[in-house]
């Protein structure tokens, strides 16, 4: 392979140039890369090519200089063992290496040998070390994919390009002050809202001396108990993210603090002391079982401290030790142990700390299961139906490529998508077809990028599509909290009812006219999950014989879930595929106080509280109303509970109604709340016919819901419904009631029986009473009397203003009279 035809390339934006095979291909088109870096690889043999720029390090000599950087690099990756078989001199064939590293978290048993030609170019004239290094991933003994050679032409050809035009050009790369790297990342956090990484421990662990170490470069020789917030150098801050680092008490007198700060912390940092395995015994036993006792969810880091303590023979193996313990506690992102008297891997800490914040491991990933976590899957499946503009089920080369400069802002080269191809097709012969790259190939190369480590891709790219920490649309993605009044609903436009039509018909598969319960998860399958698998949604609508949704049913939902939670609507219409504004998916009724003054409403969606006691009929009034067959057993609600259906008016029109199930238990709390009644169209009281204890109870109730609409001013049309009618009445029942419907001026007693399905059109009469809001309103006998005293008021005000009048004008007459005698006689 090392025969293969290879062409100069230009690196750094043409600073300098570079030949190598063609097989290699630019690792930016499918991540993000560092402006001080130029990676490219062969996935398909797993050989990295990098060239990196770093400050150059004075205090290293010239000799050995690849071997120091070596060893750096060892202990960024965290490798186990490195051994150095052979070193060059300056400006000779590089060193032949070998180290294992762990990928992520997957154990010792995932370690790779890899053998690295590294080379280090130093320009002094820039402070400028050029880094380059070839890893190679598959090496065993018996295996040797390239010859050394071939590295070393690669670097001879690099050294021997105009130095002075890359002398010009590498400037552009660095900050004009302090010859600092800038980063690749996107992170565009404000300084007013750093990350908080909270580190705690027993006490002597080196929590302090470990931050000091971090903020302050040398070890301090004498450090405080407990530090003040500290804040790392600006070049700890990963992808520009600042962070602040909280040091924590160890005195048992100041738990209730630490206890505070752990509780508003992004990462936290959990420290033990190398040389004292009892306080590594406390991380499991006491730390970690307290993080969950809080209801901590945030990353963790388990750091041992001091490791220049620890005896030389000692035969500890982090991994072996901290395995079964990350099994158990799935919330530790990395263990690793570290010598702020040495300086060795305290950075490490908190650049560990700041990538598990802004790329967390645990949302994409499930670590036991070694696969995507469902909400992943769910949003990369919809970011890939939206990149396949064609709908064709792959992701042509245009498309592959559209969507690369989306999220990365760089094209893909031909040769580049033939390489992503040839990857998934060797590892997932059904990740490609002729038309490109389907949903498993795509789904493929994430998980490839994951399990490499390279979480920042995947996090670039649903954060591209709007998507936050929890795979969800974030906030700016969705409208503002919509400002109405109480008295106001909220309901789907015409055009986002008419999108959801057609959804309803693209996802009817087998056309029978209903979306089955694997339909209706298919339509869902973009979203984080289906928002109807919760109460209050799971059983609010009518199934048909085989518990599929009807069209009618389906939008039913929609009109619930906007009734009840509008913003959660416009979030699942987008999910699902919605590309009109999201702000125009839904509208805000006019208030039920002015629709009254009118007469009438604009309103397609009403909402009925049903009040009643217990067993007087009132869910099965809606189960009827979602067409469930009656039964004789009586089962107690014990949860608030919805029902939602179309029912059909006079005249073709087609109106949703909203039951909600008022528990008796509930009904003293409600109706105490100023705004409790506004969101009621509609109001009935159901008592069972049979019982007179049943009807004086739902007399009492709904005296209390019409003294409260009168007290508050959201007065609602009241219905009054005789359930079981099939059963023999009390004696009075009839008489009771009617005087009652009479004395409170609203429509005489619905009788009604579920058993034998005699409903008395009890359904369109609440949307008739909806649909007239000034009429059927109780009023209560104080109402009455208060109307009666404000007559008498209003009446004794007026005759006194006519009497003043009177009496006005009659004073006036006589002046006038007075004046005219007294001219005459003049």
């Amino acid at each position: 392979m090392f025969e293969d035809a290879s062409t100069d390339r230009s690196l750094f934006g043409g600073a300098m140039t570079a030949s190598f095979p063609l097989r290699f291909q630019d690792v930016s088109s499918v991540r993000q890369v560092p402006d001080h870096q130029e990676g490219f690889a062969d996935a398909s043999v797993d050989e990295s090519l990098i060239f990196e720029l770093l400050e150059l390090k004075n205090e290293v000599a010239d000799q050995g200089s690849a071997a120091w950087f070596l060893q750096d690099l060892t202990h960024d990756q965290d490798a186990e063992r490195t051994v150095v078989l052979e070193q060059s001199g300056v400006f000779e064939a590089p060193g032949l290496h070998f180290m294992a590293i762990s990928k992520g978290r997957q154990g010792r048993e995932a370690q790779n040998v890899l053998k690295v030609y590294l080379e280090d170019i130093r320009l002094k004239d820039v402070h400028t070390d050029i880094l380059n290094r070839l890893i190679m991933f598959r090496y065993s003994n018996a295996y040797l994919l390239h010859k050394p050679e071939t590295l070393v032409q690669i670097f001879c050809n690099l050294a021997s390009r105009s130095r002075r035009s890359f002398l010009v050009k590498v400037r552009s790369i660095f900050h004009t002050s302090g010859n600092q790297m800038v980063g690749g990342g996107s992170g565009t956090a404000s300084a007013t809202n750093p990350i908080r990484i909270v580190v705690a421990g027993d006490a002597k662990t080196g929590k302090s001396s470990l931050i000091v170490t971090a903020a302050a470069v040398d070890f301090p020789k004498n450090v405080p108990p407990v530090l003040p917030p500290t804040r790392l150098p600006g070049d700890l801050d990963h992808d520009h993210y600042p962070s602040t680092i909280i040091d924590t008490s160890s005195r048992p007198e100041n738990r209730g603090r630490v206890f505070e700060e752990l509780t508003r912390s992004d990462a936290v940092v959990l420290t033990y002391a190398c040389d004292r395995d009892e306080t590594l015994d406390r991380i499991c036993t006491y730390w970690l079982p307290q993080l969950r006792r809080l209801e901590i969810k945030v990353p963790v880091i388990v750091v041992g401290c001091m490791l220049d303590k620890r005896h030389d023979q000692c035969s500890f193996r982090l991994d072996q030790v901290m395995s079964p313990i990350m099994q158990e506690f799935r919330e530790i992102e990395t263990c690793m142990e570290c010598s702020a008297l040495n300086k060795l891997q305290v950075h490490e800490v908190f650049i560990y700390a700041q990538k598990a914040v802004l790329n967390p491991t645990a949302p994409l990933f499930d670590q036991e299961q070694q696969v995507l976590r469902p909400r992943c899957v769910r949003a990369l499946k919809r970011i890939f139906i939206l990149c396949d503009r064609d709908r064709d089920g792959a992701l042509s080369d245009e498309e592959l490529n559209a969507f690369q400069v989306k999220c990365f802002s760089l094209p893909m080269q031909p040769a580049e998508i033939q390489g992503v191809r040839m990857v998934v097709q060797e590892r997932l012969p059904e990740g490609v077809n002729e038309r490109g790259l389907t949903l498993a190939g795509f789904l493929f190369l994430q998980a490839l990028f994951i399990e490499r480590g390279r979480l920042e891709t995947t996090w670039t790219i649903l954060r591209k599509f709007g998507y936050n920490n929890e795979i969800k649309l974030s906030d700016d993605q969705l409208p503002p909290p919509l400002k109405k009044y109480p008295d106001q609903s909220v309901e789907l436009t015409s055009e986002a009812m008419e999108f959801l039509k057609k959804v309803f018909f693209t996802f009817d598969v087998d056309c029978d006219g209903a979306l089955r319960s694997a339909e209706l998860e298919d339509l869902f399958s973009t979203a984080p999950e289906n928002p109807w698998n919760e109460a209050p949604y799971m059983h609010a609508a009518e199934k048909t014989a085989l518990g599929g949704l009807s069209l009618d049913g389906f939008l039913s939902m929609w009109a619930l879930m906007t009734l009840l939670d509008p913003i959660r609507t416009v979030e699942s219409l987008i999910y699902i595929g919605y590309g009109g504004d999201p702000a125009a998916a839904i509208r805000v009724t006019r208030r039920r106080r002015l629709d009254r003054k009118k007469q009438q409403t604009d309103r397609t969606v009403y909402q009925c509280f049903v009040f009643g006691p217990k067993g007087s009929g009132k869910s099965t009034l809606l189960n009827s109303f979602l067409g469930r067959p009656f039964s004789e057993e009586y089962t107690p609600t014990t949860s608030e509970r919805y029902a939602v259906n179309v029912v059909d008016q006079h005249g073709g029109h087609k109106r949703t109604l909203v039951l909600r199930e008022i528990l008796l238990e509930g009904i003293k709390d409600l109706i105490s709340k100023k705004d409790a009644l506004a969101a009621c169209d509609v109001a009935t009281f159901v008592h069972d016919s049979s019982s007179e204890s049943s009807w004086k109870a739902a007399n009492e109730i709904l005296l209390d819901v019409a003294s409260q609409g009168e007290a508050t001013g959201y007065e609602v049309p009241c219905l009054i419904v005789a359930a079981k009618d099939d059963l023999d009445h009390f004696l009075t029942e009839i008489q009771d009631s009617t005087r009652v419907s009479q004395d409170l001026g609203i429509e005489a007693p619905i009788p009604l029986s579920t058993k034998l399905f005699d409903m008395s059109g009890i359904f369109q009469k609440i949307v008739r009473a909806a649909e007239q809001p000034h009429l059927s309103i109780p009023e209560t006998s104080a109402a009455k009397s208060r109307k009666h005293y404000h007559r008498l008021v209003n009446r004794t005000l007026l005759v006194l203003s006519v009497g003043a009048a009177v009496t006005v004008v009659g004073l006036a007459a006589y002046r006038v009279y007075a004046a005219r005698k007294s001219a005459s006689s003049g």
